[in-house]
């Protein structure tokens, strides 16, 4: 259990200049909005320098500072920029003025190891600092998209009316056009028709991978893995042209059954990762000991290993479907007209029309990602309560 550590407040050299540092990011995020980073950096740093010092030694009064300093930054950002900025400057007003106190109190210690050095308490909280800023990076593209697909205009870019909040300036118009036309609702069903297929050659003929692959008398396993898995590591557009060359020969270019044998054979890399992790803490005492019971092979598979496993099975089943569900080179060079999938009129409507519908689409793809990640991530905590690797 970690010791929690009195609160000591701590001298105004050390958070002060923390909290101005603190501000000159956010400077720079807002200078580079408004045309000079350089200047937003040296602002920041000096207006929140200067607040830290107001909030804790003047006022020092916890709530009082933190709603005074939500409402003033407020204040300020309806004034540069309306009712978003507003908005933003609220949201800084509250992370500052929290952030203040939390190092003049000395309250980032509290749940910390009490015997950490200042500089391995400096890289515990800068390690944070980094992923978070990694996690902001990568998730902010995506989520431009999603109020985007609400515009009233047929436009990718915020427009005034929606940067004012102003009701006319949002609309469902984009999601009836997906809804409405024959383009996007063929495409949907074609990609109805062919994940699930694939996904199903996917998890059968990776999960069995998995499993001989595990077993320490099979010979060449390395080998056998690292070509099973290349899929995952060789360019697309290669797996893509080797797969056209390959199946216009055996008459299978331009076919359903070729579409999906493509998807399977990039989904089963993901089958045979997430099974051979979820078989690293099987325990195999139990397929001798039903074996020993008078149990065959197949018996023994469904009754006793299949249980155990079948969460890193539905993991490898999920990554396998989003693949084929999403994927659009191999399908652009093995399928036909007849095999056009949401991925491939998302193609074109960005290469051909610029249809804003898309940006409807990517927005539903996106909360269907979000509802199967979060399957993985339950059915991962599960299959490591069964396999005892945390606590149940």
């Amino acid at each position: 259990m970690v010791a929690l550590t009195p609160i000591s407040r701590k001298p105004v050299s050390f958070y002060v200049p923390v909290a101005a540092a603190a501000g000159a990011v956010a400077g720079l995020f807002v200078g580079t909005a408004n045309g000079s980073g350089f200047l937003g950096i040296i602002i920041g740093a000096i207006t929140m320098a200067a607040l830290a010092f107001l909030l804790t030694q003047i006022i020092k009064n916890e709530k009082i500072g933190r709603w005074g300093t939500v409402i003033a930054f407020a204040i300020i950002g309806f004034f540069m920029a309306g009712i978003p900025a507003m908005l933003i400057g609220a949201a800084f007003g509250w992370f500052f003025g929290w952030f203040s106190f939390w190092l003049y109190e000395g309250r980032y210690r509290s749940k910390i190891e009490p015997y950490l050095t200042p500089a391995q308490v400096l890289w515990h909280f800068t390690f944070r600092v980094i992923c978070g800023s990694i996690f902001i990076f990568l998730i902010t593209p995506i989520l431009v998209i999603m109020p985007l697909s609400f515009n009233a205009e047929n436009f990718f870019t915020f427009t005034p009316e929606m940067l004012s909040f102003d009701p006319d300036g949002y609309s469902l118009k984009h999601y009836r056009d997906f809804f409405t036309s024959s383009d996007w609702q063929g495409a949907v069903w074609n990609s109805i028709k062919i994940a699930p297929a694939a996904t199903f050659l996917s998890v059968s003929f990776g999960t069995l991978a998995a499993i001989g692959l595990s077993q320490p008398h099979v010979p060449f396993r390395r080998a056998i893995m690292a070509i099973l898995i290349s899929p995952m590591i060789v360019p697309l557009i290669i797996s893509a042209a080797g797969m056209y060359f390959f199946y216009s020969r055996v008459g299978l270019q331009g076919t359903y059954v070729g579409v999906v044998l493509a998807h399977a054979a990039l989904g089963i890399p993901f089958v045979i990762i997430t099974v051979t992790a979820t078989l690293v803490g099987f325990d195999r005492s139990l397929t001798r000991a039903a074996a020993n019971m008078g149990a065959n092979p197949v018996t023994t598979f469904f009754r006793v290993q299949m249980p155990l496993i079948l969460p890193g099975v539905i993991s490898g089943g999920l990554f396998a479907f989003i693949t084929s569900f999403d994927e659009v080179v191999v399908v652009l060079f093995v399928g036909s007209a007849g095999q056009k999938t949401l991925p491939w009129q998302m193609f074109i409507g960005l290469r051909e029309q610029i249809s804003p519908t898309i940006l409807a689409v990517a927005t539903m793809l996106v909360g269907i990602s979000i509802c199967l990640l979060t399957v993985v991530e339950l059915l991962r905590r599960r299959s490591e309560r069964l396999r005892g690797m945390s606590p149940g």
